[in-house]
């Protein structure tokens, strides 16, 4: 069987279409169901739940008064009966033959653990696309190819994935203290203990992004400073391409303090001109890079701007969190702030 695990807290606009994309799936050849673990909605996707679980056999829902997204996955995990456990959001909507590709795949590729496709972003306004745009680019996001596409191999990491159960038995379920990250972690400890991870483009899903700056600024924040806690945990840098964004922000404070004090005088002759030039040259190649992605992304002109933002919530907000990070479990060896620990959406 295939157990379908989907977290869900206040999704009443969208967790209709979520089960209904389900519900209109090919035949997989074996059976199916979903269980979604609700962390106490308020908004009516309760009600909603009872009716998919009143009129539909496949469908359960089960109670997680933590509201968190990792013990909402494990809840899912104790409550389902899959020998293959495929993660879904509340956001999302699977093409019909998402679990046939899924268990056609786990069978051709005995060596991996988890299979997963392509994500696409689903835009309801001209920023809401302008800013899934950014997040399918490589200057966005790097080279994740579940973001951007690419061809079918392994990979270091999938959204959405298809679990052997035997695999998640043997390494652990998602960690709970994680708030974002959680499957990244899951898949970095799953490559550690010799299973692979397949992606093939064939499978398709659609996921509504974030509507505004602000949310997206939210949430790459907790995807930094979220980061550093699971390096921690693992005593490594579990992927070297998230250290850019923190690179990149501190080039700019190193050279823009350096210039400060240039200008204030508080230099030697020597170095005049150091941080300015610094500053200034790596600000001009991400703007050359980011304006030449944005180019390519648009659809518009007017796209552009709203692209080159996006590409700077995400870089900030990365980089800022990531640096918090290290202030706060690295250097201060202390646990995530109370205001970490609650979700953005």
């Amino acid at each position: 069987m295939i157990s379908v695990v989907i977290p869900c807290l206040n999704e009443a606009q969208y967790i209709d279409s979520a089960l209904q994309s389900l519900l209109d799936q090919m035949d997989p050849g074996e059976g199916w169901e979903v269980i979604v673990a609700d962390g106490r909605s308020d908004d009516g996707t309760r009600e909603r739940l009872n009716h998919w679980q009143d009129t539909h056999a496949q469908f359960r829902w089960v109670d997680n008064p933590q509201r968190t997204t990792p013990r909402a996955l494990n809840a899912g995990i104790e409550a389902s009966k899959g020998e293959t456990i495929i993660i879904l959001g509340a956001h999302a909507q699977v093409d019909n033959d998402f679990l046939l590709r899924n268990a056609e795949l786990l069978k051709a590729h005995p060596e991996s653990g988890c299979v997963g496709g392509v994500v696409e972003q689903v835009h309801g306004s001209d920023r809401s696309r302008q800013i899934g745009a950014a997040m399918s680019t490589p200057f966005g996001v790097g080279d994740a190819r579940f973001r951007i596409g690419g061809i079918a191999g392994h990979v270091d990491t999938v959204a959405f994935g298809a679990y052997r159960r035997e695999v998640l038995d043997e390494i652990g379920w998602f960690d709970e203290a994680l708030v974002r990250n959680q499957d990244d972690e899951l898949n970095y400890r799953l490559l550690q203990s010799g299973w692979r991870i397949w992606f093939d483009p064939r499978i398709r899903s659609r996921y509504h992004v974030r509507s505004t700056y602000e949310k997206l600024l939210k949430q790459y924040h907790q995807y930094g400073y979220w980061k550093v806690f699971v390096n921690r945990k693992h005593g490594t840098i579990t992927t070297w391409r998230q250290t850019i964004p923190a690179i990149f922000l501190a080039t700019l404070g190193l050279s823009g303090l350096c210039w400060i004090l240039e200008l204030a005088g508080i230099w030697s002759h020597i170095w005049d001109g150091f941080g300015a030039s610094i500053f200034m040259s790596a600000a001009l190649l991400w703007a050359i890079a980011g304006l030449g992605s944005a180019i390519s992304a648009s659809q518009s002109v007017r796209d552009v701007s709203g692209i080159l933002r996006a590409y700077g919530m995400i870089h900030f907000g990365y980089g800022w969190g990531y640096w918090r990070g290290i202030l706060r479990f690295l250097i201060l060896r202390s646990k995530p702030q109370e205001h970490a620990v609650k979700l953005t959406r």
